[in-house]
């Protein structure tokens, strides 16, 4: 649900994908330095699941995941991130409350990743880092609207190629039945879509 870092840097960071949003004192780069932690997720292995708190941000250095809910056997796939993503589950990670998604690995997958009590900490003491994080917040808001909206006002074939023209990146590293996920259709209806029937 946040924004992919700027590919122009040269290998972009956690860091580097923060001082985007916000202009940062070096003080508080090296204290957001001192709070970051990297981890690596096998395929299938789950960042987070279906009723935790979510307490972490996260950023991917190599990898992608999905997060999803699953409703009556049914899965439905809000976002796909991969490298360079900053993402959390927004309401859990804010308000620490259960979460209604879960965070899948669907790579070997790397990651950095701030946990929510440090960054609360950060953001009291570093005015700068308050300033990205509320940005962060407000693009993640703003990003989930236009997938509501995706789902409610587009068609299928609208989707799709929405998906192609966003996403088209990742065609070939995510399966046809997570993509129908995704689309909010059958594994039937997308490959007529495929073909143009």
């Amino acid at each position: 649900m946040l924004p992919r870092a700027n590919h122009t840097l040269p290998m972009p960071t956690f860091v580097s994908a923060f001082c985007q949003l916000a202009s940062l004192t070096d003080s508080a780069i090296t204290d957001l330095k001192g709070m970051l932690h990297t981890k690596s997720y096998d395929k299938g292995e789950k960042l987070l699941s279906y009723g935790e708190r979510c307490k972490r941000l996260y950023f991917i250095d190599e990898g992608l995941t999905k997060t999803f809910f699953s409703n009556e056997s049914k899965e439905f796939i809000m976002r796909f991130f991969s490298e360079y993503a900053l993402f959390t589950v927004v309401d859990s990670f804010t308000a620490q409350t259960p979460s209604h998604y879960e965070i899948l690995a669907l790579e070997k997958t790397s990651v950095t990743y701030i946990n929510q009590q440090d960054l609360e900490a950060l953001c009291k003491k570093h005015h700068c880092i308050e300033s990205a994080f509320r940005k962060l917040l407000s693009i993640a808001t703003t990003n989930m609207m236009k997938r509501i909206s995706e789902m409610l006002e587009e068609n299928a074939t609208e989707r799709y190629n929405r998906f192609l023209r966003d996403n088209g990146q990742l065609l070939q590293r995510i399966s046809l039945g997570d993509l129908s996920c995704y689309l909010g259709i059958t594994q039937v209806s997308l490959s007529r879509i495929r073909s143009g029937k």
